[in-house]
């Protein structure tokens, strides 16, 4: 997740609003949804990093390695660079970080077989760090001191980080699918737990759409300053 810094002030700030709504809401939705589940415990007894191996082995992925993440609850990620799982709690046998490390091994699934969208978001990253980081703040130099060249660095910078949010919504969403699909399948989890699975997979997911909207309507609001000036 990038940081996008902050927005443009004025009355145009109103574009965004709704969408900053939604983040907020995002973020407290996640949050006390993982706090909620993340005391409960599946029926059958197993740990997040048992459930994770499971899911990569059900497509043959081999060779990724699971350890343990130091940045606290909810930073569960895959490095396809370290071919690396790292889990917040690899050894929860609660449903949320079952559902959560099902989900992070679905993105090792993916990138073992080539998703394109996983791909596409890989190769992004590079210009979507520097489009977070310097689109806004070139933006605004350049409106300031009429600079057009800068303006136009600037919007374009932070379209590439506004693309980078809009291919992540495939990429996080099919995770999800596949890892609900191969809990399904394997039955690890029984039908009440695998529908909380789902409810912790979907409050994930909104956060993701929420970034994006708010990324998209930034965009709107900066293209709009800028035929302004």
């Amino acid at each position: 997740m990038f940081a996008w810094g902050y927005p443009l002030f004025g009355s145009s700030i109103l574009i965004v609003l709704p969408a900053l709504l939604l983040a907020a809401y995002a973020q407290y939705k996640v949050r006390s949804t993982y706090k909620r589940y993340s005391r409960v415990e599946t029926a059958t007894p197993t740990s997040a990093a048992a459930v994770a191996k499971w899911v990569m082995a059900s497509q043959a992925v081999q060779g990724v390695s699971i350890e343990k993440t130091r940045r606290g609850s909810l930073s569960d990620h895959y490095d396809p660079r370290a071919r690396t799982l790292r889990l917040s709690d690899p050894d929860s046998g609660s449903i949320a970080a079952i559902g959560v490390a099902a989900h992070e091994a679905g993105h090792a699934i993916q990138h073992a077989q080539g998703f394109k969208p996983l791909v596409l978001r890989s190769a992004m990253v590079p210009a979507a760090q520097i489009g977070s980081q310097l689109a806004i703040p070139l933006f605004i130099v350049g409106m300031l001191f009429q600079f057009s060249s800068l303006v136009t660095v600037g919007v374009v910078l932070f379209s590439a980080a506004v693309l980078f949010t809009l291919v992540t919504l495939p990429v996080e969403f099919d995770a999800s699918r596949r890892a609900v699909a191969v809990l399904r399948s394997s039955q690890m989890v029984n039908e009440e737990e695998l529908g909380i699975v789902k409810e912790v997979l979907f409050a994930a997911a909104l956060t993701y759409v929420a970034s994006a909207a708010v990324a998209a309507l930034q965009l709107l609001m900066i293209l709009s300053s800028s035929r302004r000036r």
